[in-house]
């Protein structure tokens, strides 16, 4: 069995205008001047507790330059380009049937790509706990964090 992070990044932006926009979403923008894009943040956050064959990034085929681009360690396949946009219930879903047909021990981390995250240390921290409990007790989870 093993684990792998699953990213959404198909979303257009648009609660983020002007600076987002459906051709450049906040996901692939670097908001907060730090040299890193919100989807290399969110890889940054979690990546070194997943082999970069275990990162999937779901997006749209718009999009697949700017995900190449800015994570050129996802392997190609692992780029799974949405055939349209609808949501997080099918995006988890068809990214998880994917993954099964790989890997039918997988356990899933599924995390947006442009959410902020200030204390990511106390956050890794929690998460473990979580995970660990979800492995053991075979329970499916969604945490969420007060922004």
């Amino acid at each position: 069995m093993s684990s792998h992070l699953v990213i959404m990044a198909g979303g257009i932006g648009s609660r983020f205008w002007p600076m987002s926009r459906p051709e450049n979403p906040k996901q692939f923008i670097d908001v907060l001047g730090v040299g890193r894009t919100l989807l290399q943040l969110t890889v940054d956050r979690f990546g070194s507790n997943f082999a970069p064959e275990n990162i999937w990034v779901v997006t749209s085929a718009a999009y697949l330059g700017k995900v190449r681009k800015q994570l050129p360690n996802i392997p190609l396949e692992n780029i799974l380009l949405e055939p349209c946009m609808r949501n997080t219930a099918p995006c988890i879903s068809y990214v998880s049937w994917k993954i099964l047909k790989r890997d039918p021990e997988a356990t899933l981390v599924v995390s947006p790509a442009d959410h902020f995250v200030v204390d990511t240390e106390e956050v890794h921290k929690h998460r473990t706990r979580l995970c660990t409990w979800y492995i053991e007790s075979a329970n499916i989870g969604y945490e969420t964090f007060t922004p």
